[in-house]
Formats: C-alpha cells, sequence, structure tokens
C-alpha cells in the first residue's frame, strides 16, 4: 500500500538528527573503499588473488553487520592486519558531500533547530571527514554509536541518545539512509523519518516502502517562504 503523503510543517520540529555516510556524504567513498580498495590492498599483502580478497573480506564484513565492529576502524586493523586509517587516506578524495546538504543545514541554522550529527561512524572516521568536509561547525552536537555502546540498529539506542542530548521524539526529524535505523527510530517514537534514498553518486537511487524517500534534502526545504513542505508517496512504493 503507498504511504500516505508527509506534510512536514517546521514549525512543528525543533530537533533534527542527522546520519553521516549516505545520508550527507557521498556512500560511494565508502563503498569504494571496504569492498574494492581494501582487499585490494590485502590482496597485495597476503600474495593472493583480489577475487579471493574480496570473497573473503565480504564474508567478515557480513559477520560483523549491525555491530560497533563493522564501524571499528582499529578492529579490523587488528583482524586485517592493515591500517585502516592509512588506507582511508589513500583514497580521501573521494570523499564528498551531497548536493544541497550546506543550503539544507544553514536553513536549519537559520529557523533555530537543534541539529545533531548522529553515527555509526567511528572516532577516526569522524576525524578523517570532518576535517575534509568542514561540515562539524554546523552541528549542536556530534555524537558516534561508538561513544554510546551501542549501534544505531540496536532500538535501545535512541532512549540511550536522549539521555545525552534531549529531544522530544514527536518533535524530532531523522534523515538516514538505512531503513533499518529508521525502523529503530519509529519504534522509539521519533516522528519525522526520512530516507535518503540517493545515498550513492554513482548507484540508481533506491525507493523505500516503508518511508518517505528523497533524494536530496532541497525537497524538505519551502521554495515559496513558507515553514512546511510535503512529500508525495515515494513512486512505485
Amino acid at each position: 500500500m503507498p504511504l500516505p503523503p508527509l506534510h512536514v510543517d517546521w514549525n512543528l520540529i525543533d530537533t533534527v538528527h542527522l546520519d553521516m555516510d549516505g545520508t550527507l556524504l557521498d556512500r560511494h567513498f565508502d563503498d569504494h573503499f571496504w569492498l574494492e580498495h581494501v582487499p585490494r590492498r590485502y590482496a597485495e599483502k597476503n600474495g593472493i588473488s583480489e577475487d579471493a580478497a574480496q570473497e573473503k573480506l565480504h564474508r567478515m564484513f557480513r559477520s560483523q553487520e549491525q555491530t560497533l565492529n563493522w564501524t571499528d576502524l582499529d578492529y579490523w586493523s587488528a583482524q586485517l592486519g592493515l591500517d585502516i586509517p592509512v588506507l582511508k587516506e589513500e583514497v580521501n578524495h573521494l570523499i564528498a558531500v551531497h548536493p544541497f546538504v550546506i543550503e539544507f543545514l544553514l536553513f536549519l541554522r537559520q529557523h533555530g533547530k537543534k541539529i545533531y550529527l548522529v553515527t555509526n561512524a567511528h572516532s577516526k572516521t569522524l576525524n578523517l571527514k570532518l576535517r575534509l568536509t568542514r561540515i562539524g561547525s554546523y552541528f549542536d552536537g556530534i555524537i558516534s554509536a561508538h561513544d554510546l555502546g551501542l549501534p544505531k540498529e540496536d532500538p535501545l539506542f535512541w532512549g540511550k541518545l536522549q539521555r545525552k542530548v534531549f529531544y522530544d521524539p514527536e518533535r524530532t526529524m531523522l534523515g538516514e539512509d538505512s531503513e533499518t535505523n529508521l525502523e529503530t527510530a519509529r519504534r522509539f517514537g521519533i516522528r519525522y523519518l526520512i530516507h535518503v534514498g540517493r545515498f550513492s553518486s554513482v548507484t540508481t537511487p533506491a525507493h523505500s516502502e516503508n518511508f518517505h524517500s528523497i533524494h536530496y534534502f532541497s525537497e524538505l526545504i519551502p521554495r515559496d517562504g513558507g515553514m512546511s513542505v510535503e512529500l508525495a508517496p515515494t513512486p512505485g512504493a
């Protein structure tokens, strides 16, 4: 069944939580890094083919999905015998902010919204990406799941976050490219849930059947100088 249109009245929203990778930043960097660059370096180090390295590493990566290890650079450095932070620097030219993100952040600040970057990313990843993108100054706070000891996939995450930075779920928006994380937020009661379907600049945008999808955050900025927008049902949902 198609989702009904979502009316977003910014007068009714005080807090905006935003994911980083795939939401604010182009996930092409992360996909290329973990699916191609790391297996290539692993193959070189261990004298095996890239195909064999990809098969082995992808199996290892999948085994840690929805855990903090998934994004823990120190964990993967130890597991793979590679300096993962150094390898990230080798391809850091691929780190990029999605179009219209800065405009959206400026809109939120102009209207006095509390803005939090809420990410599963490890501190070393955060430091690298914030240094290169310079988006850190737009946020009232930056919270890594590693600080809270729970990944965003855990249903207890949002309550633990609320104890660190208070927010009223009924007056909060979450922007995410992960439907799993949107679902845990919905269970907690966060009212405005936005799925970012254009998570990578090199793949076809995804459309969610369960959440309202956008390609760009410009879709959430009122065009008439007002304070509300309406998101139509996702095409094909």
